[in-house]
């Protein structure tokens, strides 16, 4: 079974200036602001949504194929995430753009500057699936996470055309796209994921009811953040489930993208919603104790472990046959 992962792959460089920025801000003369700042450090983290979540599947024993656009600097990248079990041979690489990247200096007041630059993010448009899938065999799904607006609608209407299974995942770009995109690029999905602010966003730029979005779907996962997560599906009870017991919180970047990967993983194992979802938050809390989105490691023993502490025996013995291959 081939699971393929559309969304942004970028790289985040973070730097730490120990000043204040708002000492250096003359509020008259903001018309003319020309400011430079000397910074302590400077950490280069692989992120990128698509990538991410590949990562975490990787993690887990699967070998998913990465959909993106990236720019001739993502040779090391590209050797890293291969070494981690991914499919990259279906990235686009950009003649002219570099790798997206997000650039931020932070002040010990947690006051940012930043900037996003989205580079070959924005070929990601001109990528067609149909060649992804008769190289690597019909997906069990496609899933369209945050990236170029016209691509994450280019393939969402291609997986219509073709028949593809596909989830939904539009996370950040939701602030960003209009009540009419938002709408075509859920509607029909065989899962849609998002947190609960995002579930909310999508109701109201859509103009759907909660029930109206879930008639659309055919199962509403809703990540709650420390309290765990929500798995809807028409016609049945709400699965509500707790976030993993005993998590030291670190960092929650990327949190939500080893959800998913978690979520898909156990899907592909051929478990239900429910295990899915516990498999799901056990690999977000690896995620929340780590600086970094794929930073994090651990072995079969010590991931069954976390999954019987948090959800009980019955739920690791569903779970171990398919972490042997990790071993």
């Amino acid at each position: 079974m081939s699971l393929l992962i559309a969304g942004s792959i970028a790289t985040d460089h973070l730097m730490s200036f120990q000043g204040k920025f708002r000492d250096s801000l003359v509020v008259e003369q903001l018309d003319k602001i020309s400011l430079s700042f000397l910074v302590e450090d400077l950490e280069i983290r692989r992120g990128g949504v698509a990538a991410n979540m590949c990562f975490g599947l990787g993690q887990l024993g699967l070998r998913p194929v990465l959909v993106g656009a990236a720019g001739e600097d993502f040779a090391d990248y590209r050797s890293w995430l291969e070494r981690h079990g991914v499919n990259c041979s279906h990235v686009r690489i950009s003649d002219t753009r570099h790798t997206a990247r997000f650039v931020c200096t932070t002040d010990p007041t947690g006051a940012q500057i930043a900037s996003f630059y989205p580079g070959a993010m924005s070929e990601a448009r001109l990528i067609e699936l149909a060649p992804v899938v008769d190289r690597v065999g019909e997906p069990e799904y496609v899933l369209i996470g945050a990236d170029d607006p016209d691509g994450m609608l280019r393939h969402t209407e291609e997986c219509r055309q073709r028949g593809y299974q596909f989830i939904a995942d539009p996370s950040q770009q939701l602030a960003f796209s209009d009540g009419d995109l938002i709408r075509n690029l859920v509607d029909g999905a065989a899962f849609l994921f998002s947190n609960e602010y995002e579930s909310h966003m999508i109701e109201q730029k859509t103009g759907w009811s909660a029930a109206e979005v879930l008639d659309r779907v055919g199962v509403q996962v809703t990540t709650l953040g420390k309290d765990g997560v929500r798995v809807q599906r028409k016609g049945e009870e709400p699965i509500v489930l707790p976030a993993a017991k005993d998590v030291t919180a670190v960092e929650p970047t990327g949190v939500g993208d080893a959800f998913r990967s978690g979520f898909l993983a156990a899907l592909a194992w051929g478990l239900g919603h429910e295990r899915a979802a516990q498999v799901g938050c056990v690999l977000a809390a690896y995620v929340v104790e780590t600086v970094g989105t794929q930073e994090y490691s651990f072995t079969p023993a010590q991931f069954l472990a976390r999954i019987e502490h948090s959800y009980g025996a019955d739920a690791a013995s569903d779970v171990e046959p398919h972490l042997k291959a990790l071993a």
